[in-house]
């Protein structure tokens, strides 16, 4: 049964007492005000009447007028009997009590006289009904105000007895505080109201607590000790302190907590996720414990942080990065699409390729044939087409496109604007940045590392080797060298080097992890079975292919058949290519008289190069050159350098590798009488693109995060990665790199200052028309550094 409201009529009794008392106040303090002012009026008019008389005495006194001499001595008399009178009066009115005495006897008879008896006599009985209510209109009734006045003859004392009812009112009313203190319970039925039971349980809905939590222990001083030297492990291996004694030492503090280290969702008997006693796995685990019992959530930041990918689908995701596209036929541009396809075929995660999208301007300088896309959409018809035409079958992974500008002196397409913010949250899983370096050299956005739960680097290019031939291109190299090491280390986990011709990366192994396009892998078979026949498989003699660039091996082919032209009497090279360089080689031929044949650059399968019998590549820049690669597919002799980009090469026997520019024409004259030998299966498949995927699997470590999924998240109701809130030393050094290569590339003058392209630290207007993309100032609208 529900209690009645409050009755309206108590609050505005409550409003007419504090009324009434306010205006009581007021009223007796501006007839004390009255009094005090008559007091003062009157000792200042006794004041003047006592310097008046004193002057009147010292003139008296002091001059001696002749008249006064003659003058009566009554008067004389008069003016001395006065004087003792004046002091006693000035005694008198200068007392302390003075004007207390004046108030009592000159004050004003009327004063204000308040009876709040008829109030006190109505809170008093109706507190004390039986119900507890108390009718205020019927105290309203029964009060009333007395103006009394009170005679000048009563007693001091008596005075503080015209407050002893107010004394006693508030007395009464702090008693009333009190018993009403029990009318909490009205509010109790609002409380169990359903309203308010609809809003608790919405604010459960929203904020909802996990189930079956469990009180976490803290953790104590051994496990502390044991986080901390594990974490010293860097340091402490420079004081001679092994890896294997500061396990021993872990081993021996957590030991005795070693069955408290588990998740509550695992103490109920399972064992642990690896299913073996690593005591580090256990401390782990036992630290995100903690952590996720007192709600602490690390997003990450610039010294350490792991993905956000969902792994609820149980599929991870695959991000390839690269900083060239087609229809340009470079390296970074037809490998990643091939990594990107052959990943895809496997079906076990998902992958999506992120190449550069570049305004029609860039589009005419880079792109050959004058060969131009209006929209992403056309450009990635484009890239398909001729992927499927390669491949032979149907690749089911994304392309994204990134703003992209192309710098004319480097040669080389950057990016412009943060590359990482166009790979969603959700799917930024796995990374694989093709040539890291030149991505991060002006990157100024997200760290990889901190976006991605695992980042790998693939070196395509050996920038040094092309810097060294620019001017002042020594300095240049060691300045480079040591910014490729710094934004390396800030953010990558794992660095592949195609071959050793690269500088030495931290983080960093040699492995070729690439392939050729089957359509080759084709074309040797061909050919090999008409060798079977008795067939001619090679109708012409000696060609090479590439870029017409000096740095792509032009300057060395020119050098070795200057220096030999006798030697080489009636050898004849045709060369394919088209390039910014093509003037300047075209006329060093002429002038040297070389017997060198200049086609327009074309693709490797076209038909036209089927019958060459040998491919010439005296390139020592390339990392590994795909042209090798392709000729060996197609079952050709290849000469090229003793030179550690073709270390993988040099395995197959159809490899004439030179160490002198004798060397050099030894290896030709060989080549151009002998035959090569057809390729084993063996190594055809050391050539193909499964091989490369596999091995790439194998040395980024991806095999193990793609197939063991238990060491990288915990399975109890959901999945849970693994506590890293703890950062080592090296990679707290890792992010103290990336946070200062951050601010240097917020500033757009060390940009320019370092040779960025103006304007590439935010996408421009024509890539957001191009690309469906907001203004950089509504996406990043804090501004500086």
């Amino acid at each position: 049964m529900a209690e009645q409201a409050p009755d309206p009529s108590s609050y505005s009794a409550f409003s007419f007492l504090s009324k009434s008392w306010r205006d009581v106040r007021v009223s007796a303090d501006a007839d004390l005000q009255l009094i005090r002012n008559r007091a003062n009026s009157i000792k200042s008019l006794a004041n003047s009447f006592d310097r008046e008389l004193e002057n009147f005495i010292n003139t008296a006194s002091t001059f001696s007028v002749p008249s006064l001499s003659s003058s009566s001595p009554t008067e004389i008399d008069f003016v001395k009997k006065l004087q003792p009178k004046l002091s006693e009066l000035r005694r008198t009115y200068s007392a302390p009590d003075f004007s207390k005495r004046v108030l009592e006897k000159w004050g004003p008879r009327g004063s204000i006289r308040i009876d709040l008896s008829a109030i006190k006599n109505a809170i008093v009985s109706e507190v004390e009904d039986g119900d507890g209510a108390i009718d205020f209109n019927r105290s309203r009734r029964r009060r009333r105000i007395q103006f009394r006045s009170f005679s000048g003859g009563e007693a001091k004392d008596k005075e503080n007895d015209y407050w002893e009812p107010i004394r006693q009112f508030k007395t009464r009313l702090r008693e009333f505080e009190r018993r009403s203190s029990s009318s909490v319970d009205i509010f109790e039925s609002w409380k169990s109201g359903e309203f308010v039971e609809r809003v608790k349980s919405s604010l459960k809905a929203i904020c909802k607590d996990p189930e079956d939590t469990k009180v976490v222990p803290p953790l104590d001083v051994p496990e502390l000790l044991a986080c901390l030297v594990r974490q010293s492990e860097p340091l402490l291996d420079q004081f001679g302190v092994r890896k294997d004694m500061c396990e021993k030492i872990i081993e021996s503090l957590c030991s005795k907590r070693k069955n408290q280290f588990l998740l509550p969702a695992l103490s109920g008997g399972e064992s642990s996720v690896d299913g073996n006693d690593n005591i580090s796995d256990d401390l782990d685990l036992r630290i995100a414990s903690v952590l996720q019992s007192t709600g602490h959530s690390y997003e990450g930041g610039f010294w350490v942080g792991h993905g956000k990918h969902d792994m609820s689908n149980q599929k991870r995701h695959v991000a390839i990065v690269t900083t060239a596209s087609l229809p340009w036929m470079t390296g970074t541009a037809v490998n990643p699409l091939f990594r990107a396809a052959y990943l895809a075929k496997c079906a076990e995660q998902n992958v999506t390729l992120l190449v550069p999208w570049l305004c029609k301007s860039d589009q005419e300088l880079v792109y050959p044939s004058n060969l131009t896309f209006s929209s992403p959409e056309e450009q990635e018809t484009y890239i398909r087409n001729w992927l499927e035409e390669r491949i032979g079958f149907k690749a089911d992974f994304r392309i994204s496109f990134y703003p992209g500008k192309f710098a004319k002196e480097r040669r080389s397409i950057i990016p412009a604007g943060d590359t990482s913010q166009f790979i969603p949250s959700k799917d930024a899983d796995i990374a694989i940045l093709e040539e890291p370096e030149h991505l991060n050299w002006y990157h100024h956005g997200k760290r990889w590392t901190d976006k991605f739960n695992h980042v790998v680097g693939i070196v395509h290019t050996n920038y040094l080797e092309y810097i060294k031939r620019e001017r002042y291109g020594a300095f240049q190299a060691f300045l480079v060298k040591h910014i490729n090491n710094w934004v390396i280390r800030a953010y990558c986990h794992k660095v592949l080097r195609l071959s050793a011709a690269t500088q030495d990366l931290p983080k960093s192994i040699i492995c070729n992890v690439h392939g050729v396009n089957p359509k080759f892998l084709k074309i040797g078979e061909r050919v090999a079975a008409e060798k079977e026949l008795g067939q001619q498989a090679f109708s012409k003699g000696a060609y090479f292919l590439g870029k017409m660039v000096w740095a792509k091996g032009y300057r060395e082919l020119i050098d070795l058949l200057s220096k030999h032209k006798n030697d080489l009497d009636g050898f004849k090279l045709d060369v394919f290519g088209n390039g910014e360089d093509a003037l300047e080689v075209q006329s060093a031929a002429r002038r040297l008289d070389l017997n060198l044949n200049f086609l327009k650059g074309r693709d490797h399968a076209d038909d036209s190069l089927h019958g060459y019998k040998v491919f010439i590549n005296p390139s020592v820049s390339d990392v590994l050159c795909t042209a090798t690669a392709e000729a060996l597919a197609m079952g050709k002799f290849v000469i090229c350098a003793d030179h550690p980009s073709n270390e993988f090469f040099r395995t197959f026997p159809n490899c004439l590798t030179y160490s002198t520019s004798e060397d050099f024409v030894a290896k030709v004259k060989e080549a151009m009488e002998n035959e090569p030998l057809p390729l084993t299966p063996e190594q055809r498949y050391r050539l193909s693109w499964e091989a490369a995927t596999q091995r790439f699997l194998e040395y980024s470590d991806l095999e193990k995060i793609l197939k063991d999924e238990k060491k990288y998240c915990l399975k109890s109701k959901g999945s849970m990665l693994k506590s890293i809130s703890a950062p080592r030393l090296t990679e707290m050094v890792d992010g103290g790199l990336a946070f200062a290569h951050y601010s240097l590339t917020g500033n757009e003058f060390l940009r320019l200052c370092t040779g960025a392209i103006p304007g590439t630290r935010d996408y421009d207007k024509q890539h957001c028309k191009d690309l469906n993309l907001l203004p950089p100032q509504v996406e990043n609208p804090m501004y500086g550094w």
